[in-house]
């Protein structure tokens, strides 16, 4: 290894030296997916985890194997990330570490669970992706992470690979707190760090969502969730039949 004497350090590595790069391992690059990966987001309360699972034995009627799941919390180590991330005193992180906690749970998740189902053709389900990371770290807090960092752990931990769909339950975030909060009071353990947070926290979620629907319309559809579970389904099925031609 040549001195460093005199030379200069950038984000990007030694000025005048090779740029590093992470090289994922091959058994962990994301598949030609020969499954669909749809994703559920939103704000607390807006019914993600019901409409997923609604949807899921949809698609069992119509013979399509497919498995539920979710972020943080969809595998062993996730659900230990979970508590850590869900629970707890709102102000025990902060964004950053948010972040980084989130991606080790999805890097997990992808690499255990998803890709591997994927590959053998399974379609899957996932409650939240790497677009609620976006939401909460970079839209919702007022000392939010950078744009250009949750792309670059985007990068490491996912590389190339997106949400064949991605489904947006829009609702009133108080219409969604009142919800979530109510659902809560039947939880041995109390999930609610995000929902103790003030209320313009979640209506710049709400923002960020809609944003992010917009610049990307070919993944995203962004529905009415303030409405009945089974007209909301109905929606729902409409958009896959739709988007896959079923």
């Amino acid at each position: 290894m040549g001195s460093l004497k005199g030379k200069v350090a950038t984000p990007r590595g030694i000025e005048g030296e090779k740029e590093w790069q992470m090289e994922l391992f091959p058994e962990c690059k994301a598949p030609d997916s020969k499954g669909m990966f749809i994703t559920f987001e939103g704000g607390e309360g807006t019914g993600k985890s019901t409409q997923l699972k609604l949807l899921s034995d949809y698609l069992h009627s119509q013979q399509i194997n497919n498995l539920a799941t979710k972020e943080p919390g969809g595998t062993e180590i996730g659900l230990e990330l979970r508590q850590l991330l869900v629970t707890g005193d709102k102000d025990k992180f902060d964004a950053v570490a948010e972040a980084l906690l989130y991606y080790a749970d999805r890097r997990v998740h992808l690499t255990t669970k998803v890709w591997p189902a994927l590959n053998n053709g399974v379609w899957v389900l996932s409650d939240r992706f790497a677009d609620s990371t976006v939401a909460y770290q970079y839209y919702g807090y007022d000392k939010r992470v950078d744009k250009r960092l949750l792309d670059e752990l985007y990068q490491i931990a996912v590389g190339d690979f997106k949400p064949d769909l991605t489904i947006v339950l829009d609702m009133d975030p108080k219409t969604g707190l009142e919800r979530s909060f109510k659902k809560a009071l039947g939880m041995a353990t109390k999930e609610t760090r995000h929902e103790s947070r003030e209320l313009a926290f979640h209506e710049n979620l709400r923002r960020g969502y809609l944003e992010m629907a917009r610049q990307e319309p070919e993944r995203f559809v962004v529905l009415d969730a303030d409405k009945s579970i089974e007209r909301l389904h109905i929606d729902i099925v409409q958009v896959v039949k739709e988007r896959f031609k079923l």
